[in-house]
């Protein structure tokens, strides 16, 4: 890993891992709904609370099935090839050590003549 991150050429890789990273924080939280509508029509009292949370409830599986969908169709995620999501879990977490690692906050940070600045 390159460790000039300030420079835009070093983030060549960046975009996809963010993708699938982002979208499995997606599919995770849309779990979470799922569960939590889950446990609130259980706890409905009246027909009509409950037929609201059905609706939530189908809603929530609905989006839950098209993050799992897209994030399959892109290669991000690989449930039935336990060795592929493996690999890819291991590559996502060599790189999060490797950006912990990183001096996020250099002394100079200072870009001063890469750019055309008015002189002052």
């Amino acid at each position: 890993m390159i460790n000039d991150y300030l420079e835009i050429r070093n983030a060549e890789g960046m975009p996809k891992l963010v993708d699938g990273t982002m979208s499995l924080g997606f599919l995770l939280n849309a779990k979470s709904g799922v569960r939590n509508c889950a446990i609130a029509l259980t706890e409905a009292t009246t027909p009509e609370v409950r037929k609201v949370l059905q609706k939530e409830l189908y809603d929530a599986f609905y989006i839950h099935e098209e993050i799992y969908k897209l994030m399959v169709r892109k290669r991000w995620f690989h449930p039935i090839d336990l060795d592929k999501q493996f690999q890819i879990d291991m590559e996502a977490s060599k790189t999060a050590v490797q950006i912990a690692s990183m001096d996020l906050f250099p002394g100079d940070t200072s870009r001063i003549g890469t750019f055309a600045t008015p002189e002052k």
